[in-house]
């Protein structure tokens, strides 16, 4: 036990110390930060910056609707910044204009131009053309506007005042949804959807992260021949032990560091979003109990021991770090196997999919939490994923530690999957 404690704390401390670990520690909460502020900053800089202005209206109808529509889009637009020109051409005349006004967007005199002529009057079609074509907002803005206006029309030719239907069908009706689970109201439906993705994103981080450490230090001690030396004295079995729990001990403590961090951000949203004038909504940290918080720990350990193991016998059986990515290729396949069904997952947490991978070994790690961050998950299917989580790190660890016994001390070619069967057997 002492030894294997002494290459826990080894391995601990000499990551810890590194300036790389401090300066990835301290740039997770920097970043998540930035993450809370500069949105919600380019988005209200966004509203007020990308409006419909220096673009050309060209009128076809007769009817003054582009003049209508240079108004609407004009409202709210920022000091100093062009409104839009209109030109009321005749339908002959159409096809001319817009090759000048071509003309003026491609040499940046212009924005870009919409057309308004009989189809859009009709609520058929509604053409533009600019170099913001591609930005969903000014162009939903656009839509509706014109949209509105054209109804606006209608209502008037019926003898209908537009105004007084609008106030009559203008509802700014807000929806939110609270979960409710076995224990009673659960929070905020999309608070748990939230907290659930970025519980599973930290996850999926820390495996691929920290099992890539324990490759690389493992491919490190082998090329460098330092575990000639150290398994002269200490078992492999106990190195492997003391290499894996000491990488988990310094990603659960920068997961940790990383979670405090992030709940003090969040206590000091609204702050610091008014020190760039973005008023803030309220929003409320989901409720994480000790049983749930146990939960996820014990599934980030076995998870990590799980694909831990797997690194580090990938390690001891290759030379190079190009040999390495090829071995490590299978976890990562796996690993984002697991990615790409997260999205699904939170959409439907209880269907047939999200059971079946929270029972698969490589996937539990991450989708068992995911479900548990969202609600309730029945007691069996929770037993039935820690058991075969649990069963499949023990038999992880077990081929490991064989592989990693001999692996570590094979130079040479790199083995094959029926040598590294051999090398099992050698170890019994």
């Amino acid at each position: 036990m002492a030894k294997l404690w002494a290459i826990i704390k080894r391995e601990y401390l000499e990551r810890v110390r590194t300036r790389w670990f401090i300066i990835a520690t301290v740039f997770g909460p920097v970043f998540f930060g930035l993450l809370i502020v500069v949105p919600a900053y380019m988005a209200r800089k966004g509203k007020a910056s990308t409006e419909f202005t220096n673009a050309i209206i060209l009128d076809a109808t007769q009817t003054g609707m582009g003049t209508k529509v240079a108004e609407a889009m004009a409202v709210g637009r920022l000091p100093g910044t062009p409104a839009p020109t209109v030109r009321v051409v005749p339908p002959s005349e159409l096809t001319a204009a817009e090759s000048t006004a071509t003309h003026q967007v491609m040499h940046k005199q212009a924005t870009g131009y919409l057309i308004i002529d009989e189809q859009t009057i009709k609520g058929e079609q509604l053409r533009y053309a600019g170099r913001n074509a591609t930005s969903l907002n000014d162009m939903e803005r656009l839509r509706n506007t014109v949209k509105q206006l054209i109804l606006a029309g209608r209502l008037e030719d019926a003898g209908v005042n537009p105004d007084r239907v609008k106030e009559l069908t203008l509802m700014p009706l807000q929806m939110n949804a609270e979960r409710i689970n076995d224990k009673g109201r659960g929070g905020s439906g999309t608070v748990s959807i939230i907290f659930a993705g970025v519980i599973a994103f930290l996850l999926y981080m820390s495996i691929v992260l920290y099992g890539q450490n324990v490759l690389r230090g493992v491919l490190e001690e082998k090329t460098t021949r330092v575990a000639e030396v150290v398994v002269s004295s200490v078992p492999s079995e106990t190195l492997l032990a003391g290499k894996v729990l000491g990488v988990g001990a310094v990603g659960l403590t920068q997961q940790i560091i990383w979670v405090i961090a992030s709940v003090v951000m969040f206590k000091l949203r609204a702050p610091m979003l008014a020190l760039f004038g973005v008023t803030t909504t309220p929003f409320q940290m989901p409720e994480i109990s000790i049983g749930l918080a146990l939960l996820l720990l014990l599934f980030f350990l076995l998870g990590f021991t799980f694909y831990a193991a797997l690194y580090a016998a990938a390690g001891a059986s290759v030379n190079t770090e190009q040999e390495a990515q090829q071995a490590v290729q299978p976890l990562l396949i796996m690993l984002v196997a697991t990615a790409v069904f997260i999205n699904p997952i939170l959409i439907n947490p209880t269907g047939r999919t999200a059971i079946v991978m929270s029972l698969l070994p490589f996937s539990a790690p991450i989708i068992m939490p995911l479900r548990l961050a969202i609600g309730s998950v029945p007691w069996y299917e929770l037993v039935g994923s820690l058991l075969a989580l649990a069963v499949s790190c023990v038999a992880a660890v077990w081929v490991a530690a064989r592989i990693y016994r001999v692996g570590l001390l094979m130079y040479g070619k790199r083995p094959t999957l029926k040598e590294m069967g051999r090398w099992i057997s050698y170890s019994r």
